[in-house]
């Protein structure tokens, strides 16, 4: 068992998160619990009150490489522990801090679903990278990996980083918010609705879009012409891009072990850190 640390939960807005107002309905588990590989699933709703929680490897394995952590859910709820506290554990092992980044929801508006969250990754990037000396981090390695609508919030922070989205708070909203690398998991919402071979206007690939790293099934509810398009742009942009496609496994498996072979990413995923030189001590 790897070493690790687990910081108390972070309050990303000190103030209150933008646009917030008294009486919302208590943050807590949803009576769904459902099971992925024969285990329950933690799903929080009615976050408000967003925070970030710093999972720290032991001293002898850590590499300076960070990571934020956004679990999916449809923008409705976040997977916690399926693609949250789970995930952290294995980045964790590979010397990587881990950012858990607890974003708000629901959101149900299709059009602005997406805005309140990636207020919350903006500013838990910022920070995370304006705060790297107390976690021993180097700057030029904080990444961002997202499940699902987090694939989105984090193809959404990669694209847009250059001005925040909100009023700044303090002195982590004037240090940069682009992650330096992203792991796309099955990520949802990149292409538009009703013209599937156009991506999502929240998501202008340039040549400054970090690295990627994407996987999707051909079977997955969500389109798999959604990654590949989203490939593609960054293709045609020169961003260093890798994609991996299973003909099956679904959707939402996290990194529990199934007898599809998609469920074995993480390696996949570990080696494409290591070309990029991210897990080096």
């Amino acid at each position: 068992m790897t070493e690790q640390k687990v910081s108390a939960p972070i309050l990303l807005w000190p103030h209150g998160a933008p646009g917030i107002t008294a009486g919302m309905p208590p943050e807590g588990p949803t009576k769904d619990i459902g099971t992925v590989a024969g285990k329950p699933i933690i799903r929080l709703t009615n976050v408000s009150v967003p925070t970030i929680t710093v999972y720290e490897p032991g001293p002898n394995k850590r590499t300076g490489a960070a990571v934020v952590v956004c679990p999916g859910g449809g923008y409705q709820i976040l997977a916690w522990d399926l693609e949250g506290t789970e995930v952290c554990r294995w980045l964790n092992s590979l010397g990587v801090t881990a950012i858990l980044l607890k974003y708000r929801v629901p959101n149900t508006d299709e059009r602005t679903r997406y805005i309140a969250p990636l207020q919350d990754a903006q500013r838990a990037l910022g920070y995370v990278r304006a705060n790297a000396g107390q976690w021993k981090l180097d700057t030029r390695r904080i990444g961002i990996l997202g499940f699902s609508a987090g694939g989105h919030l984090s193809a959404a922070l990669s694209n847009n980083y250059s001005r925040r989205t909100y009023t700044p708070v303090d002195a982590a909203d004037s240090t940069s918010c682009r992650p330096d690398f992203t792991l796309l998991i099955y990520p949802a919402y990149l292409t538009q609705k009703n013209n599937g071979d156009q991506l999502a206007p929240e998501l202008p690939v340039h040549a400054q879009t970090p690295p990627t790293f994407l996987l999707q099934t051909e079977d997955d509810p969500i389109r798999v012409e959604n990654a590949l398009y989203y490939y593609l742009a960054l293709k045609q942009a020169g961003v260093p891009a890798e994609i991996h496609l299973y003909a099956n496994g679904g959707h939402g498996y996290g990194l529990r072990p199934t007898d599809k072979p998609v469920t074995r990413w993480p390696s996949l995923a570990e080696g494409w850190m290591q070309r990029l030189g991210l897990l080096n001590q």
